[in-house]
């Protein structure tokens, strides 16, 4: 009875200690809930099919408006993403990503351009990260050091109502505005400057006047040519469309987007002419980046290799006429865009020299010139 009851004992004892160390090996497997390793890296030997977490993002973006942001919310939902989009001017996210980078708010930020970016690194506001269609964009596009990648190509236009003026009646060029009476307080002025398109306008004419003596980097006489700028056009209205002054003919000439020029011209009827000064016109690349110090790392660089695909890059290209930096998506861009690209010259704009001054050029103009 005794050689029975030791038996029995010792065959539970072995049940209990084979039932443990299975359930050890489970946990093993399990314990990283399926999480996808973050972009880069390698996720082992993990066989679960189970999809990557993918956690609520923060994007800040000054590149939202005429329903590019709630078209992208709409498509990251569908690809598993759930973000929530909060837009201003470039310049003001850029001020506001600065003062927010020792608690950062956003995980991603996309839309500006390489002088706002550039001023973001400088105070280490973003984090480095390649994604892979990276060498898919067009070449010299690219923050070479991998902190910001290029989406979007945009052309800052000089447009004109076709019914006020011709090919031959309308300016050549921005200085025109000011120096031909014609157009004296015809045009918009670049007045609201914490948006990014009137610091580019701004941006385009004081480079032309570049002096290491002068007041800001500035010469005297391109100081000069921006007061008269501020002086014979009309101010700009916090709200208001330009567009759809420039289709009644309130202010008919002004500053255009070539990204929304389609969408622009359906909503109004009215066609507008488009400038090309012989000096090229401002040329600015939308980037995609992740800011430092997001808790949400991983999620993030998804997102933005998701985000930055030719794929998205090539339906957002035909759904907003837009000219994608990435070379594979510029396949599926519009006819009109391409035609539109075709004729326009780039100008030559010192970025460094740009991104250093533009805070103070922009200071001096709201204190000094627009008083």
């Amino acid at each position: 009875m005794r050689k029975w009851t030791m038996a029995a004992l010792l065959l539970i004892l072995c049940l209990v200690v084979s039932a443990c160390g299975g359930n050890n090996a489970g946990n093993a497997n399990t314990g990283d809930s399926g999480a996808a390793a973050p972009a880069g890296t390698s996720a082992g030997t993990d066989s679960s099919s189970e999809p990557a977490k993918n956690e609520k993002l923060i994007v800040y973006t000054n590149a939202n408006s005429d329903g590019r942001g709630e078209w992208l919310i709409e498509q990251a939902k569908s690809a598993g993403f759930d973000i929530e989009i909060v837009g201003a001017g470039g310049a003001d996210l850029t001020n506001r990503l600065i003062a927010e980078k020792n608690n950062p708010i956003a995980d991603v930020v996309y839309g500006l351009n390489n002088m706002l970016y550039e001023n973001l690194k400088k105070e280490d506001v973003l984090a480095k990260f390649v994604p892979s269609w990276a060498g898919d964009v067009e070449q010299g596009l690219n923050d070479p050091e991998g902190y910001y990648h290029g989406l979007v190509k945009q052309a800052i236009l000089l447009g004109y109502n076709p019914n006020e003026f011709t090919a031959d009646t309308a300016p050549k060029d921005w200085t025109d505005l000011y120096k031909n009476d014609a157009f004296k307080g015809k045009y918009e002025a670049p007045t609201l400057l914490g948006q990014n398109t009137p610091r580019l306008v701004v941006a385009g004419i004081l480079t032309r006047f570049q002096d290491p003596n002068g007041d800001l980097g500035i010469s005297e006489e391109g100081w000069n040519e921006i007061q008269q700028l501020y002086d014979n056009g009309v101010n700009a209205v916090e709200g208001e469309d330009f567009y759809a002054n420039l289709a009644s003919g309130k202010t008919p000439l002004g500053a255009l987007v070539s990204g929304t020029l389609e969408q622009k011209e359906e909503q109004y009827k009215v066609k507008a002419g488009i400038v090309s000064p012989e000096i090229g016109v401002p040329m600015v690349v939308e980037h995609a980046a992740i800011v430092n110090g997001t808790k949400k790392q991983a999620t993030a660089e998804r997102f933005v290799e998701w985000m930055g695909s030719a794929e998205v890059q090539g339906q957002f290209a035909a759904q907003f006429n837009a000219m994608p930096a990435n070379t594979k998506a510029a396949e599926q861009a519009n006819a009109s865009v391409k035609e539109l690209y075709s004729t326009l010259k780039p100008q030559e704009l010192d970025w460094a020299f740009i991104a250093e001054n533009m805070d103070q050029w922009a200071e001096k103009i709201e204190l000094e010139i627009m008083q």
